[in-house]
């Protein structure tokens, strides 16, 4: 057995002498090592590499505690007690589930109101360090958008204005109070802003920010609701570009370095460099063509771990549970590592066009 070993020992010195100490490759891991001090020292990389790691520690305890349970009653729970899941709303056709994580005062804000034929959902995320911007929104836009969709309402016919242009109108002018209201107390804070109107045959949303919303269609396809405001777009680089700014890496595309979107309600000091704009995207969609079985409105946190197509497909398959799939969708992204908010709200449909009353 020595000798075994012994001869063994031999042939791996043998192997190192005349293969790994040759001149041609101690010059070959020379470059290597060069190469990789090099990119591992630039700043982008270093930031890549520190939000990985942050993430992997910040998972790591709770996925361990996670695995000790069988079922999901045991995942849930387990959550719950730590508060890291919280129910927002719910009711027959909405729920809306937050987890809040690495910026725990990041906070979905959402509103759900009636009007006289109208069904409005909508969902608010903060961003930075304050919730001061979503709950403002919260506060004035349900306000000013349902004294508005009735006025519209009650002279339709006659009226030049439309959905998409009274949801702009209101979306840019809540902006405009809030840049004068938190400029003057210094509060950076900012906001998305993802609305849905549900009104007749027909569903308009509305979007500034990276919240996004996808529908499942009759046929179970994955239908988006809304497009990210995204600095890396090129139609979104090129207008920041014409305003004088940039984009640069920072653990992701940032406006100025500093915000990963480039659109929003708020953030005054970016909005006073025209780098970053509150006009939403509108889009209108034919429920009778659609015959939609549900929607999902989300947070970015969500769209980090699955894909449209993925999250359809998740939602689809878990209708029937309490909570419409919503909760088991959010857990999951947690299980994932996704170290960001998420915040979810699922809305059933009834007879193809109409949410499921209670």
């Amino acid at each position: 057995m020595i000798e075994d070993t012994m001869t063994l020992l031999s042939l791996l010195g043998r192997i190192m002498r005349y293969f790994l100490l040759r001149p041609e490759t101690l010059f070959l891991l020379c470059i290597s090592l060069a190469l990789w001090s090099y990119f591992f020292h630039t700043d982008e990389v270093k930031t890549i590499v520190k939000s990985s790691r942050d993430a992997v520690k910040m998972v790591k305890g709770k996925v361990a505690e996670i695995m000790q349970n069988d079922r999901l009653g045991g995942l849930v729970s387990s959550l719950d007690s730590s508060k890291h899941v919280s129910i927002l709303f719910w009711t027959s056709r909405i729920l809306i589930v937050s987890v809040l994580q690495v910026r725990g005062q990041e906070l979905g804000r959402i509103f759900v109101f009636n009007t006289f034929q109208n069904k409005i959902y909508s969902l608010n995320l903060c961003l930075f360090s304050t919730q001061s911007a979503a709950e403002y929104v919260k506060s004035r836009l349900p306000e000013v958008l349902k004294q508005h969709l009735q006025d519209y309402e009650k002279d339709k016919e006659n009226s030049e204005l439309s959905y998409q242009t009274i949801l702009e109108q209101q979306i840019l002018s809540i902006d405009r109070e809030m840049l004068e209201k938190l400029t003057v107390s210094y509060d950076e804070a900012g906001t998305t802003c993802l609305i849905a109107l549900l009104s007749d045959k027909e569903l308009t949303v509305a979007n500034v920010g990276d919240s996004r919303g996808v529908l499942c269609d009759k046929d179970g396809n994955a239908i988006p609701l809304s497009h990210d405001h995204k600095p890396y777009q090129l139609k979104e680089r090129k207008r920041i570009k014409r305003a004088g700014g940039f984009i640069s890496f920072n653990g992701s595309w940032r406006v100025q370095g500093i915000l990963a979107m480039s659109r929003s309600l708020g953030d005054y000091p970016l909005k006073n460099l025209n780098v970053v704009i509150p006009d939403p995207d509108i889009l209108t969609f034919d429920l009778d063509k659609l015959q939609p079985e549900f929607m999902i409105l989300a947070s970015d946190g969500l769209w980090d771990a699955f894909s449209n197509e993925e999250a359809v497909r998740f939602i689809k398959e878990r209708l029937d549970e309490p909570h419409f799939g919503a909760k088991s969708i959010v857990l999951q992204s947690f299980y994932r590592g996704c170290p960001d908010n998420i915040t979810v709200m699922v809305v059933k449909f009834r007879n193809s066009s109409k949410p499921e009353e209670q």
